[in-house]
Formats: C-alpha cells, sequence, structure tokens
C-alpha cells in the first residue's frame, strides 16, 4: 500500500467526501478519487458506500482506518522527529474543545507565536471524545480535553479548572423557577454533539432533576449554544467564564450548581510514546511558563 493512498483514504472518510477531502489535502478532487480507487483496488474490495451526502465507510473500510491513521501519523513523527534539531520549528497540531479555545487559549497562543514564530501552529476544535480519539492515532501532537482522562497510552497535565454553570434564559431567576415554569418533560437541552463532557454533565443534572426524557437540539458553535438560550429555546450547561465573557451576558440568568455537577479539570494530553520533538516541548514550556498550569 502506498502511504500517500492511506492517508487520501484517511482525509475521505475523515470529511466525509471528495470535494472536502481535496480541499483538505490541497489537491484536486480527480487525484483524491483516483487514489481511492486504486487502493480499493488493491485491497480487492469496497472501502465507501457512495450516496447523495457524500461518503460513508464500508465495514472494510472501517477496519482499515485505524491502521492507515497510525501510519500516517507514524510517517508525520518519524519526519518531523528526523528534522529536529532542538529548534522548535515546523507544523504542530493542537486541538482543543471549543470553549476552552475562545476563553483560555487566546493569551497562550498569543505568547507562544511571539517565543517560537517559526512553528506552524494549527488548533482544532472538537468534542473531548473526538480529541482523545486524534491525538491517540497521532493526528493531534496534543489537546486541551475535560478530565478524567484515563488511558495508558496518554500522559496529562492538569491545565484549568472550570466552574460549570446551568444556563437559562433570562426569566428563570432560580432553578426553582425553572422547574416550576417548564413542561414535566424539562426544557430543551442545548448540546454540543455526542462526546462532548459538557452534554454529559448536562444529561446527569437532568437525570437528578427528574427530566430524562428532556428533548436534546445539537448546535456546532459556542455563540449559536448562548444565542439560543438568550432566545429562550433551551438551557445549556457550560463554563462560569465563557458565558460571563459572551456577548448574551445581559440576556441570559447563570445558576450555579452543586460542585458534585460544578467541578472540572482542563487537561492537557499527549500521546506517551510520541517523539518529545522541540515544537511540541516549546508549547508545554510556554504552557508551564505562563503559569497557566494549576496543580491538580
Amino acid at each position: 500500500m502506498e502511504l500517500t493512498d492511506l492517508v487520501t483514504f484517511s482525509a475521505v472518510a475523515r470529511n466525509g467526501g471528495i470535494t472536502r477531502a481535496a480541499e483538505e489535502l490541497n489537491t484536486v478532487q480527480s487525484n483524491v478519487t483516483q487514489r481511492v480507487k486504486t487502493l480499493e483496488a488493491e485491497i480487492g474490495t469496497a472501502l465507501f458506500e457512495r450516496h447523495s451526502r457524500g461518503m460513508t465507510l464500508t465495514g472494510a473500510g472501517r477496519r482499515l482506518l485505524p491502521y492507515a491513521q497510525r501510519m500516517a501519523a507514524l510517517s508525520r513523527e518519524a519526519m518531523l522527529a528526523a528534522r529536529d534539531d532542538g529548534e522548535p520549528k515546523g507544523p504542530l497540531s493542537i486541538g482543543s474543545m471549543e470553549t476552552t479555545a475562545a476563553v483560555r487559549l487566546p493569551g497562550l497562543l498569543a505568547d507562544f507565536h511571539h517565543r517560537f514564530p517559526a512553528v506552524r501552529l494549527t488548533l482544532t476544535t472538537a468534542t473531548t471524545a473526538a480529541l482523545v480519539a486524534a491525538v491517540l492515532t497521532g493526528t493531534l501532537d496534543g489537546a486541551f480535553v475535560a478530565a478524567p482522562i484515563e488511558h495508558s497510552d496518554l500522559v496529562s497535565t492538569v491545565a484549568f479548572h472550570e466552574e460549570l454553570v446551568l444556563v437559562t434564559p433570562r426569566r428563570f431567576t432560580s432553578l426553582a423557577a425553572l422547574r416550576a415554569g417548564t413542561p414535566e418533560s424539562g426544557p430543551t437541552a442545548l448540546v454540543f454533539r455526542t462526546g462532548c463532557t459538557y452534554r454529559q454533565r448536562l444529561e446527569q443534572l437532568f437525570t437528578d432533576f427528574g427530566w430524562p426524557s428532556a428533548v436534546r437540539f445539537e448546535l456546532g458553535t459556542l455563540d449559536g449554544m448562548i444565542g439560543c438560550v438568550a432566545a429562550g429555546m433551551g438551557v445549556s450547561v457550560l463554563p462560569r467564564a465563557v458565558v460571563e465573557r459572551s456577548e448574551q451576558r445581559e440576556n441570559v440568568s447563570i445558576h450555579t450548581l452543586d460542585t458534585v455537577w460544578s467541578r472540572v479539570s482542563t487537561l492537557f494530553i499527549q500521546r506517551r510514546s510520541a517523539h518529545q520533538y522541540s515544537a511540541l516541548s516549546g508549547f508545554t514550556s510556554c504552557l508551564n511558563d505562563s503559569e497557566r498550569v494549576i496543580a491538580a
């Protein structure tokens, strides 16, 4: 198998189609299509199911994907290790939850860019589950995720502590008012996609309140989430720091939760066996030197 074919296959799987994969790989669609066909011919079976909404993996594709991801990650890591002469430079891929990226990272990223301008850093936002998977496969060099994370292949450092709050439309001035003024099934839960720790915390809270069957409405952006709460569409659980900095702050109510629901730590995770090349070491040194890291 050609490594380029496997990288292309992984990009199509990740993006769900040829067009977006070609954009990510900075190539033409015909090249992506040909490489997928070549790989399918070599293996002897279809790797994707084609339909009007894009492409999804077949059973064979799902079995091949983790191997393709590991091979691509190992190739990238080998190249970076060979080029690493002790001076932070070249590509660095970091992931983060959207809430952390919005509030906690701007200062850190600015400091890192100032100290190591030769590093080409890219930041990807996703759910904790997706970020953990990307670090494990080597797609990301490190990521900020919500605790707890226990995996023998990962090392983690506590980066931030967050206080989670329940965010409701402005008219609900207390939790008692919320529970009295909503249907028996509970208010609509405004959540990020499955794999988000804050979504899990809200669902646990709703079960405790007696609303396990509440409607879930998935949103893709932080601004959209708070905006929908302000518009009276539903409620959400988010870090207090995020809500208090929002332009919609005056249009929502913030409710303090018991410690069991409100305490969550943000971890910076790395793959234990990954080469600690200089760009990543420079990033972790900025995280430490700026005193953003808080002891667990």
